[in-house]
């Protein structure tokens, strides 16, 4: 991993609005009018992406390998929420984070979350040499 300023303690945010896109009536209507655990899980790891993605060397960055959440109260639409991530184990190219997310009254949701540090183009080779597999 070539790192350039990646440390423990790095933070990250990630904020969204309650509404029709992302409330979980959208994936399933006979479901509830409040945020969508699928959309706290992406606004949680985006959060991570954020922590950490100014202090990776150029041609790096991080992919998502593994979240484990809890999503402990409902949102309404109208609300913002807002999920922040920190930055708690670097071992090689792992990285570990813990996330918390809040809207505008309470907390909603915690967990932890693991990325991994990628060199971009070996990934994207990797991909498109996948994605030749099933070409028609």
């Amino acid at each position: 991993m070539r790192e350039k300023t990646l440390r423990i303690g790095l933070t990250g945010s990630a904020t969204a609005i309650v509404g029709n896109d992302n409330i979980a009536e959208k994936f399933e209507p006979d479901m509830v009018p409040a945020f969508a655990t699928p959309m706290l899980v992406s606004l949680m790891d985006n959060a991570a992406y954020n922590a950490v993605k100014n202090h990776l060397a150029e041609g790096y960055e991080s992919v998502g390998t593994r979240i484990s959440i809890s999503h402990i109260a409902a949102t309404p639409p109208g609300m913002k929420v807002t999920a922040r991530a920190t930055l708690i184990e670097i071992y090689r190219n792992r990285l570990v984070f813990e996330a918390e997310a809040f809207d505008e009254v309470e907390k909603i949701g915690e967990g932890k979350l693991e990325r991994f540090v990628i060199k971009r183009d070996v990934f994207l080779h990797k991909l498109e040499s996948k994605s030749r597999l099933i070409s028609h």
